[in-house]
């Protein structure tokens, strides 16, 4: 597998690597987000009040986890920030 489909598999890998250790195994709690910040993007689950409003603005519905879309979403405007540097 080669291009986009590996690495859609890396996305999706990743998020059920996280997910449903503390709770649904389709979503991602404040704690299983913070493991992913922090294993995945080093430094970045450092700073519990960062994590806490990162948290806060990628759980778009408030229903205190955040599902695979809100996650999707993430990965894709950091992979956009990325691309302007």
């Amino acid at each position: 597998m080669a291009g986009l489909p590996a690495a859609m598999a890396i996305l999706m890998d990743t998020f059920d690597r996280y997910a449903g250790k503390e709770g649904d195994s389709k979503t991602l709690t404040k704690g299983e987000l913070t493991e992913l910040l922090r294993n995945e993007l080093p430094g970045a689950g450092s700073n519990k009040a960062a994590v806490d409003e990162f948290f806060s603005m990628l759980d778009s519905d408030k229903d205190g986890v955040v599902d695979f879309t809100e996650y999707v979403t993430f990965v894709t405007a950091l992979t956009v920030i990325c691309s302007k540097k």
